[in-house]
């Protein structure tokens, strides 16, 4: 080891020098960040433009075809990001240069205007191809000499990703919800650009690590990998990259970027560049995909028959698990969209009275105790390193003590939420049966009404059908109105179903927006009828933490059982993964067989689908990437890397893709059918490839 490297293992924390946890909040605030906004795009683009807190009102379809784009591309680009920063930048540049774009992205974003939208999601795209890869090659860089204490570092620095979806998803989210979205935005850049500069402050404490690769060591990398290719054409028949290859590379991969982009911007602005390729049964960019699917399993399959029967063979294998990778990411990432409108407007997400109190306790207790225990490490690191980097533990410190503000605030303000009974008049109208054009009736003969509450727009002695009193229950923080005040509510979510007071500039803002677009402004007048103790409205984005938490919880159970006896092949993983995440979907598609018109679902199908998920995550994570280095020749690594990033890129966008249908096969057919998709499909694909065990087996030779 290098004297270097050495000193740089001086000041250890847990056993593991003080870089790593450096390392470890850097990439904290960036999951912060990230997921802080991956939980609010889709809702913000499809939120109601007249509302409590309006959106843009897109189609699920729309938004899902844009955030499927944004994170197929996530996946892409750091192929690119990866070899800069060997080439030119060097690691630790790489991600002072990747965290930089992104954080001018977030705050793009937060500016809630249509091109900064666009242009805030290119810049994320673009920041995260420079920062994925070459953070996790600085930690590889650090434990060169010290392979045996490298699997827990990624442990500990996994943690760090992991508290960083916990928080940014909670507090972006909150914020977003209960004051603005631009507000939630904004808080992901904000901590972005403070993660960034508490990582460029502690570089004493890194020396040489991460810099610039230098041109000597650019040499001896090259005669390393020289000595390697003469290695393997001994065990192998030497199988180059012929032009053939490369071409078909960059076709495939022109026809996928191509569609990424064009899919989005077909749906949403009506522009599609391969309308020429367009058949009367299928659109153009489904021609075009298939062309180029064409044409890369042609490359595959062209360059895997050139190896040995044993290399080739594995490949396959590793090829067989990339393609059940796609069915799982396809039904997990639903978290991202889907899910996101099924908590937001099919689960009952309000608790009154004694349920309230137990909620915000639990939800103090599961927010202040990680957040304790991480500001624990941070005093650790600021003790080991004060002297050295204290611009980095300042920053640190800043950033602490403004996430302790920020949750002391969002605590004290739910545990001071009043509940209020409302009234309001409503328009009692009869549900025609469609199918018969008659009056619908329920299963005991009774006629079957929806209820349209009269804004002030509307003028009570026009209407032709029955007008009622109807009642809801809101809470607001803050405030104490008396029985009998008069208020102003609008709806919160887009089914109509819960609803907040208004006034001041949100009162403003909606009789502005209804006048701008020529439509009912949402204004309902409505009085307090009664007054109720504790009430609390759970928000949208707390669900998607629930992921993040039972990682935590359960992966030490998971990883005992990896090192056990027990420890099951990695066809049955696979498929345990996909089998168990499947049962989530299908508590998913029973819960919500009794969603109707005026009713929603409890939330503990939402929490019991979540945690199936991750359950099937954990089975399935720990076979992924590591069979890359155990099936694949050192040839053929970036090439199969890769292929492995591709299959989960397009997981992720058919998963936005299929969740955007939510909407059209919920009205075409019903909300339980579009879980039951979810449920079947990655079932089937579990059985299948346990059932390919066997085979899978065979084509491993003896790799475990």
């Amino acid at each position: 080891m290098s004297t270097i490297k050495q000193d740089f293992f001086k000041s250890k924390i847990f056993g593991h020098p003080a870089g790593l946890f450096v390392l470890f909040f850097t990439e904290m605030w960036e999951r912060f960040s990230f997921y802080g906004m991956r939980v609010l795009l889709v809702n913000f683009l499809t939120m109601a433009a007249i509302s409590y807190n309006p959106g843009w009102e897109w189609s699920a379809e729309n938004a899902g075809a844009l955030f499927g784009t944004y994170a197929m591309l996530l996946y892409i680009t750091p192929i690119a990001g990866g070899i800069i920063a060997d080439k030119l930048t060097g690691y630790r540049w790489a991600v002072v240069i990747g965290a930089g774009i992104m954080t001018l992205g977030h705050a793009s974003m937060a500016l809630e205007s249509e091109f900064s939208l666009y242009l805030g999601l290119a810049l994320l795209v673009i920041g995260t191809g420079f920062f994925k890869p070459n953070i996790t090659s600085i930690i590889s860089e650090m434990y060169e000499f010290l392979p045996e204490k490298k699997d827990g570092a990624y442990t500990i620095f996994y943690m760090g990703v992991n508290a960083g979806a916990f928080f940014g998803m909670m507090l972006c989210g909150y914020l977003a919800e209960r004051v603005g979205w631009s507000w939630g935005f904004g808080l992901a850049g904000i901590f972005m650009l403070l993660g960034t500069l508490q990582f460029w402050l502690a570089k004493p404490l890194f020396g040489e690590i991460g810099g610039v690769p230098k041109k000597d060591q650019d040499e001896a990398d090259a005669a390393a990998a020289k000595e390697l290719t003469e290695e393997e054409a001994q065990a192998e028949k030497r199988n180059p990259f012929t032009m053939l290859d490369k071409v078909l590379i960059v076709i495939s991969a022109a026809i996928g970027l191509g569609y990424a982009i064009n899919d989005p911007m077909s749906k949403i602005a009506g522009i599609d560049m391969f309308s020429w390729l367009q058949t009367s049964s299928l659109d153009g960019q489904i021609v075009a995909i298939l062309i180029g699917l064409v044409l890369f399993l042609f490359l595959a399959i062209s360059r895997i028959s050139r190896y040995t029967p044993v290399i080739r063979d594995r490949m396959i294998a590793f090829i067989v698990f990339a393609f059940f990778t796609v069915f799982f990411w396809m039904s997990f990432e639903q978290g991202a969209t889907s899910l996101i409108l099924f908590a937001r407007d099919f689960t009952n997400r309000e608790l009154v009275g004694n349920s309230a109190v137990i909620f915000n306790i639990v939800n103090a207790l599961l927010t202040i105790i990680p957040l304790a225990i991480i500001t624990w490490v941070l005093y650790l690191l600021a003790k080991q390193t004060g002297k050295k980097i204290p611009g980095s533990n300042i920053v640190l410190i800043v950033c602490f003590l403004a996430i302790w503000g920020i949750v002391g605030w969002m605590l004290y303000r739910d545990f001071n939420t009043t509940a209020y009974e409302v009234s309001y008049r409503a328009e009692k109208v009869p549900v025609i049966d469609e199918a018969t054009g008659q009056i619908q009736v329920n299963e005991e003969g009774e006629q079957v009404f929806s209820f349209n509450a009269l804004s002030e727009n509307v003028n009570e002695s026009t209407l032709t059908n029955e007008v009622v009193d109807r009642t809801v229950i809101i809470g607001e923080p803050f405030v104490d109105y008396d029985k009998g005040a008069t208020v102003n509510i609008i709806t919160k979510d887009n089914d109509g179903l819960s609803y907040g007071f208004i006034a001041g500039e949100r009162l403003e803002l909606a009789r502005s927006r209804g006048a701008e677009l020529n439509r009912d402004n949402g204004v309902i007048p409505a009085t307090v009828s009664q007054v109720k103790n504790n009430w609390v409205e759970i928000t949208v984005s707390w669900f998607s933490i629930l992921n993040s938490f039972f990682i935590i919880a359960f992966a030490s159970m998971f990883s005992r059982w990896w090192d056990s006896k027990y420890n099951p092949p990695a066809a049955i993983k696979y498929g345990l993964g996909l089998i168990i995440m499947a049962i989530g979907f299908g508590i998913l598609a029973w819960g919500s067989s009794g969603v109707v018109p005026g009713v929603k679902a409890s939330m503990i199908w939402l929490v019991l689908a979540y945690l199936f998920h991750t359950l099937g995550e954990l089975c399935l994570s720990p076979v992924g990437l590591s069979y890359v280095s155990k099936l694949v020749p050192g040839r053929m690594i970036a090439f199969m890397f890769g292929m492995w990033y591709l299959a989960i890129a397009i997981g992720n966008k058919l998963a936005a893709v299929f969740g955007g249908q939510i909407e059209n096969i919920t009205e075409q057919y019903s909300l339980s059918t579009f879980f039951l998709i979810f449920t079947i499909v990655p079932m089937v694909a579990g059985v299948i490839v346990m059932l390919l065990h066997p085979v899978l087996k065979k084509l491993m030779h003896g790799v475990k």
